[in-house]
């Protein structure tokens, strides 16, 4: 893995004292992963060029502790782990310019806290979205931003292109915001981390993104990759960036997590606005006061709710004590006359809660695909048999429609975590089965730009109990 460093400056050779590395030596560091070399290829008054070149052994990494449950596959040895830029790099670059991270230059503080002309080399870099998303994620940073796909083979043009770009940025930045961008935005371009994700990953992501993440466009996505789609960490992590940029409680939606396909085609407006927008018009329609937010997330539908009088008590609820959290805080910032009108609390969807029966309507919002399908009777019973609403509201992505996102792999589902996605005849097979079973009627709308083959980017089902049945 090589990433080069390049700087115009005058003299150019000021780079090794903000990288805390002399140009006239070659330097060798031990990771985890490795060994890192840094040399300079280039130091003059006129230009200098760091390059940073990481060395993995992935035999020893199949044979880790931390691989041990694959150390008996093919891909646990035969990867690309060695050679494209993704996570391990970025370990790297943090654990070897660590001080220059940070800002610090002893010598000559007043070149750390200024911009620099900076050209940032990735020769082969893993980006699970192509150049667009390099784009997207660079160019509102400064960059700018010339990637070329590299060919599977040069030879067989025939057979497309890799997910690797050759990634060239160039910009003045302050070095140290570069290294932070590149700390974060490596791992997120190759779309997964190759070590644990814990809890300490969010602390880290904040502090990498400060000054620059709770400001970008992308920073759900930003977030979702970073945090290898761990649901809890990003919520959370997404609600202290809101706060940080003083952002509205709308711009915090987890029903659809991977923001690759967060907009469909054309659409004036995310899909997680659309979608939210069209629950709360059934709600209106079916005339419903009191509603359930069944598998509510950070609470972005129950503002929704309260900001309408119309609907008089709101009780969300959710199985992440995480996401509760985060929406118990946005509550606490509300009015006292709007927060007397809800609540959050635990419960899971597949076990009976007798303290949701009475409700007027329940929302299921982007929930149901989250669910194993051998999960699905229990939480039928769960919410059509024992909360028993008199109406019930359920979105769910269309599948169909997926091949219309441009930046969405063939075949991958639009989040990692769900278990399925269905097809509109899929959906009504679902849904006219459990109203025939739960004593409920039925009926299917479409949520954003309708596409005359592929349907609606996601579909919705309003079930109405039958009058007279219990």
């Amino acid at each position: 893995m090589l990433l080069t460093l390049t700087t115009t400056g005058d003299p150019a050779t000021d780079l090794g004292f903000l990288l805390f590395k002399h140009p006239d030596k070659a330097q060798s560091f031990p990771t985890a992963t490795g060994t890192a070399h840094v040399f300079y290829p280039r130091a003059d008054p006129e230009e200098c060029t760091a390059a940073l070149l990481v060395e993995v052994d992935p035999v020893a990494l199949a044979r880790g502790k931390g691989d041990r449950k694959r150390v008996a596959t093919l891909g646990s040895y035969v990867n690309d782990r060695p050679y494209a830029a993704g996570s391990m790099l970025a370990v790297a670059l943090s654990s070897v310019f660590r001080t220059a991270m940070t800002g610090r230059c002893d010598v000559r503080q007043e070149l750390a806290d200024n911009p620099i002309p900076l050209r940032v080399g990735l020769p082969a870099v893993a980006c699970r979205g192509g150049a667009e998303l390099a784009a997207r994620l660079f160019e509102p940073l400064g960059w700018a931003v010339a990637a070329t796909a590299v060919p599977l083979d040069p030879l067989f043009p025939e057979w497309g292109d890799s997910p690797y770009l050759d990634l060239v940025l160039t910009g003045d930045l302050r070095l140290a915001d570069a290294l932070r961008q590149l700390y974060v935005l490596l791992p997120v371009m190759d779309g997964s981390k190759h070590y644990y994700v814990g809890e300490a990953e969010v602390d880290k992501l904040l502090r990498a993104g400060e000054g620059w993440l709770a400001a970008h466009p992308e920073r759900e996505l930003i977030s979702d990759r970073y945090l290898a789609h761990r649901r809890g960490y990003v919520t959370t992590a997404l609600a202290q960036l809101a706060e940080l940029d003083g952002a509205a409680e709308e711009t915090l939606d987890d029903a659809l997590v991977e923001p690759v396909v967060d907009t469909a085609p054309e659409a004036p407006e995310p899909l997680a606005v659309t979608r939210r927008r069209a629950v709360v018009a059934a709600l209106r329609e079916v005339g419903a006061r009191r509603v359930l937010d069944l598998g509510c997330g950070g609470g972005a539908l129950i503002r929704d709710l309260l900001a309408d009088p119309s609907f008089v008590e709101v009780l969300g609820t959710d199985v992440s004590a995480g996401a509760l959290r985060v929406a118990g805080r946005r509550l606490e910032k509300l009015p006292d006359r709007v927060r007397d009108r809800v609540e959050v609390r635990q419960s899971s969807l597949t076990y009976g809660d007798p303290s949701l029966v009475g409700y007027d309507a329940a929302v299921l919002m982007e929930v149901v695909e989250h669910v194993d399908p051998s999960r699905h009777r229990a939480l039928e019973q769960s919410v059509f048999g024992t909360a028993r609403p008199q109406h019930v509201v359920v979105t769910t992505p269309n599948v169909e429609y997926n091949v219309l996102f441009p930046t969405l792999p063939a075949g991958r589902p639009r989040h990692r975590d769900h278990r399925f996605e269905w097809t509109r005849a899929q959906f009504r097979e679902w849904g006219d089965a459990t109203a025939e079973r739960t004593g409920y009627t039925v009926r299917y709308l479409p949520v954003g730009p309708e596409d005359p083959e592929h349907g609606p980017p996601t579909q919705m089902a309003v079930f109405s109990r039958l009058e007279g049945v219990n």
